[in-house]
Parts: C-alpha cells; sequence; structure tokens
C-alpha cells in the first residue's frame, strides 16, 4: 500500500514546488520553449517545470553530455514501458513514460544550452520521439488484448499520437506552421504517465477494476489525438493555396517517398 500511495507524495511535492515558484520564480529566465507550441495547462505550469529541473541540467549534462543520448535514452524507456505495460507492470510502465518525457526536455535544452542544436539533432529528437510512442502504444495494446475495444482504443490513440506530429510536420513543409490542439506530446505524456503511476492507488481505494484509470486516460488520448489530428488537417488546408496539376505532382511524389 505504501508504494501505491508514493505518488502521492510526488504529487505533494510538485504542489509545493509550484507555489515556492508563483512566489520566488524568475518567470524571465524561465521562459516556455516556443518551439513545442501550447500547452493545455497554461504556460505558467510549463515555466514551473523548467525551473524545477533548471537545478539539475549541469548534472543530467555531465551525466549524458550528448544531446543525442537523451533521444537515445528517451526511445529506450518508451520501448521498457510498453514491456512493462504487456506484462501488467503498469505503475514502473507510468514512471518510464514520464521519465521518457524529461528525456525529451533535457535534450534540447542542455543543446541549446551548450550550443550544439543542429538540424541532425532536431531531426532525431522528433523521429525517436515516435519511437518511443510506438513502444509505449504496443504494449498497451497487449495489456487490453482480452478488451477488444481498448486493444483498438489504444491503436487509436497510437495512431493520432502519430497524425498529430506528422500534420505539423507536413504543413511546416508546405510553409504553414500549425501548433493548435489540445493533445501535443506535453499532454500525452502526463495523461499516459500519470493515469498508468496512479492507477494502482486509485484502483485499491475505490471499487474499480484494474487499469480503470489507465484505461480512461487512453480513451482520452485517442479521442484527443484523433481530433486534434482532423482539426490541424482543415486547418492546414484552408491555408494552403490551389496547386496547378504539375505542382500537385510534386507534391505527390514527395509525400510518396516520407
Amino acid at each position: 500500500m505504501r508504494s501505491e500511495m508514493a505518488p502521492l507524495a510526488v504529487l505533494g511535492l510538485a504542489g509545493l514546488s509550484l507555489a515556492a515558484y508563483a512566489l520566488v520564480g524568475d518567470k524571465a529566465k524561465d521562459g516556455a520553449d516556443s518551439g513545442r507550441g501550447g500547452f493545455v495547462l497554461g504556460s505558467f505550469v510549463r515555466r514551473w517545470f523548467y525551473w524545477v529541473i533548471r537545478p539539475f541540467e549541469a548534472f543530467f549534462a555531465r551525466l549524458l553530455p550528448s544531446p543525442t543520448a537523451f533521444n537515445v535514452l528517451g526511445a529506450a524507456l518508451g520501448a521498457l514501458s510498453g514491456c512493462l505495460f504487456a506484462f501488467g507492470m503498469t505503475a514502473p510502465a507510468g514512471w518510464c513514460v514520464l521519465a521518457c518525457g524529461l528525456a525529451d526536455v533535457l535534450d534540447g535544452r542542455i543543446a541549446r544550452a551548450h550550443g550544439v542544436a543542429s538540424e541532425r539533432g532536431a531531426f532525431l529528437d522528433s523521429t525517436l520521439d515516435r519511437f518511443a510512442e510506438v513502444g509505449a502504444f504496443a504494449g498497451l495494446a497487449v495489456l487490453f488484448l482480452d478488451v477488444p475495444w481498448l486493444t483498438a482504443t489504444a491503436s487509436l490513440g497510437l495512431g493520432g499520437s502519430l497524425l498529430v506530429s506528422y500534420s505539423r510536420a507536413r504543413g511546416e513543409s508546405l510553409g504553414v506552421v500549425c501548433k493548435k490542439g489540445v493533445m501535443q506530446r506535453a499532454e500525452r505524456i502526463l495523461l499516459l504517465g500519470l493515469g498508468a503511476v496512479f492507477d494502482p492507488m486509485a484502483t485499491s481505494i475505490t471499487t474499480w477494476q484494474s487499469n480503470s484509470l489507465l484505461a480512461a486516460a487512453v480513451v482520452l488520448i485517442a479521442a484527443g489525438t484523433m481530433g486534434t489530428a482532423a482539426y490541424r488537417t482543415v486547418w492546414i488546408a484552408n491555408r494552403l493555396p490551389a496547386r496547378n496539376a504539375s505542382g500537385l505532382r510534386t507534391l505527390r511524389r514527395q509525400d510518396s517517398n516520407l
């Protein structure tokens, strides 16, 4: 029971640090990373998170001096979370998902701090993030194998997550930047990670069936990602100019090579 209540202790510490940041945090220095788009909980929470991890960035930079190492670590943690989900170890899998998100944040911040940000790093960052999500959702599909509609929902969550990223990347390749939507990577990581971490505690103090909270998180992710991907598709398409037949053939050839 003590291990199941551990997330509450972490949540309590987070609440205390949030209050401390509101009182003494340097809001100007801890600006949000605009490249990641909006965040459903607001920029204040994002700045607080950056403020919390800032004292540890130097330690992590010494531990893994190459930002690419954090990209690889994030992909490995995503794969590990999938294995843990598949074996029903939901709480450890949730912690791996959250750690994967932390690695994703640290790689970019350390790269910029050391002046080694590059197009190669940005490509690896985005691509290995997708590997991490595939690993996690594949494990969820196995976890829910006895409940066909939840397996289908986990598949939709994976497909929606990839479509959210693809629609943005494809739009940017055509000159239209779209960061809109309520289920970007940060939201997906938090929902999935916290849903998995808090599920054992929630089911132990209620009459809910095991994995009920995790299943609810997966449903929200599936609905949110598919909705966000659809919205981005329409939003970007409405801002693209009409192309002649030659231009369309060129775009189709480019798309077929992705």
